[in-house]
């Protein structure tokens, strides 16, 4: 069972109140079990955290990096502005699946440049939580194609 960080940045702890026309009305809590549940059915051990510090997000993706653990990321704010955050990931061991719930792009036009699109294997947006379903499936699919047969 491979081991998979679902890292989230600011204000996702919050989903269910925050902003529930753009988020959803599902809480960070129903994210973690979907992340989870969907991990058991992939063969894949999710671990789900939340951060709205910077640097502790950055020390997440050292740690993954060390580790050679695949990540799907929602860097939240972090995405339009974050060069340190960008810099950490490009030192990636494995996928690296970036996720918003929202579609950036149909959004304010703040939001359309991600800074760390570009260190990524690819980007889910604006499916709801079912982007980390897709997420997920992807980075299962990449790991299952990387085995050796």
């Amino acid at each position: 069972m491979s081991r998979v960080l679902v890292l989230n940045g600011p204000n996702l702890r919050r989903l269910g109140t925050r902003e529930p026309d753009v988020y959803g009305a599902e809480s960070f809590d129903d994210l973690t079990a979907l992340c989870r549940d969907t991990g058991r059915r992939l063969d894949l051990q999710v671990e789900v955290r939340q951060t709205d510090d910077e640097a502790e997000m950055i020390a997440w993706v050292h740690e993954a990096a060390d580790a050679r653990l695949p990540v799907v990321l929602n860097p939240a704010a972090f995405t339009h502005y974050s060069y340190a955050l960008r810099d950490a990931l490009a030192q990636r061991t494995a996928p690296l699946v970036e996720v918003h719930i929202s579609n950036p792009a149909a959004r304010e036009e703040f939001r359309h440049t991600s800074v760390v699109a570009g260190v990524a294997t690819g980007t889910i947006a604006g499916f709801g939580l079912m982007s980390y379903v897709l997420a997920l499936q992807a980075v299962a699919e990449i790991l299952a194609e990387e085995k050796p047969r």
